[in-house]
């Protein structure tokens, strides 16, 4: 296909400790397949092959090196059956997460450069520490400023202002932070997932256990 090219992309961060995060998982909540792109920073060791399709509701599981490790993860949209020829996600613009597998992970939604499917990032089974869902929950495409769509509108490509109202817990330009805070201490595992419903956090969370069995929830860990 023809067009341009937009993706989510989460950026992890990690470094080796006596509990660290050990466990990629990526879910697909999309009504459509997506073909996870996970790549490493310059120098680190690749952690996937990168061929994987996931359908709708499927998840999958990759194991963090046993020292640092730091890289992004990608929604592509529309591959083929050799998971290339994307409509989205392949390469930039895109929607980025930040994050990784540290003693204390650090992470992040970036709208920096595009949005094509919603996502969210939370570390589960923590040490303590501030461990928020961070990312975005809205599908940006569908009132996306007409002279901003991509990809024949599946993707959009801004303005930061715009994304900024409509998601607060990414980032929409180089010098952007989250308002949340975060200093997550040796998740056990990092969970990436695509086209979640909502963010709920802290005690939201505990307070809307019942509402909605259906509904992702994470939790703040608070040390």
């Amino acid at each position: 296909m023809a067009g341009a090219l937009t993706f989510v992309a989460v950026l992890l961060a990690a470094a080796a400790g006596a509990s660290m995060a050990t466990t990629l998982t990526i879910h697909n909540l999309c009504p459509h397949p997506v073909w996870p792109l996970v790549t490493p920073n310059s120098g680190l060791p690749s952690i996937s092959d990168n061929t994987a399709r996931l359908d709708p509701n499927a998840l999958l599981s990759l194991s963090f090196p046993p020292t640092f490790w730091a890289g992004r993860v990608a929604a592509r949209t529309g591959c083929d059956a050799a998971a290339s020829g994307c409509w989205t996600g392949a390469a930039p613009p895109v929607t980025v997460h930040d994050g990784g597998n540290l003693d204390r992970a650090a992470y992040s939604v970036s709208l920096v450069d595009g949005f094509n499917v919603p996502a969210v990032v939370t570390p589960h089974a923590a040490a303590g520490g501030q461990c928020p869902a961070l990312g975005c929950a809205v599908d940006l495409n569908c009132d996306c400023p007409p002279a901003q769509r991509a990809a024949e509108g599946a993707a959009c490509l801004g303005p930061p202002g715009f994304f900024k109202s409509r998601c607060p817990l990414t980032r929409t330009t180089p010098t952007d932070v989250e308002p949340t805070p975060q200093s997550c201490r040796a998740p056990g595992e990092i969970k990436v997932v695509f086209c979640q419903a909502t963010i709920v956090t802290g005690a939201a969370a505990a307070a809307a256990a019942d509402a909605d069995a259906m509904v992702i929830r994470s939790i703040v860990a608070d040390s």
